[in-house]
């Protein structure tokens, strides 16, 4: 039996896939996100600007820390919903906007440029270490 391995290297990825990632995929993690507040009773909406914010964020913490790819995403999502998420239950009827200002806030303290992010873990939150 005869193994042949193919090496390749891909470049990272850039603002625009993360857009098509967020926009274009089947199944894609807004329409996740949509779908399981609205198991909550809450209608979730992101603007086109909260979607080229978070894939710009995403291209630029790639670019800073640990390149992971599409999996940046999650976290940044988590991140931007994070405080929404635990409100949920309280919240049926309701509608939440995110748009870009919306983001930007949430990312603040992620996005800072003289941040450490070596203290961030993959999902994007600061490691327990009493900082």
């Amino acid at each position: 039996w005869y193994q042949r391995r193919v090496h390749g290297e891909l470049d990272a990825l850039v603002k625009e896939d993360f857009v098509r990632i967020l926009t274009e995929t089947e199944a894609n993690l807004i329409m996740q996100q949509r779908a399981l507040f609205e198991t909550e009773g809450v209608e979730l909406e992101f603007t086109p600007d909260s979607i080229e914010e978070m894939a710009e964020l995403a291209a630029n913490l790639n670019s800073r820390v640990e390149n992971i790819g599409a999996r940046r995403l999650r976290a940044i999502i988590a991140k931007v919903i994070e405080e929404i998420s635990y409100d949920a239950p309280n919240m049926r009827g309701e509608h939440r906007r995110i748009d870009a200002e919306f983001v930007k806030e949430r990312m603040e303290d992620m996005v800072a440029p003289d941040l450490d992010l070596k203290k961030f873990i993959l999902w994007g939150l600061p490691q327990l270490r009493g900082n």
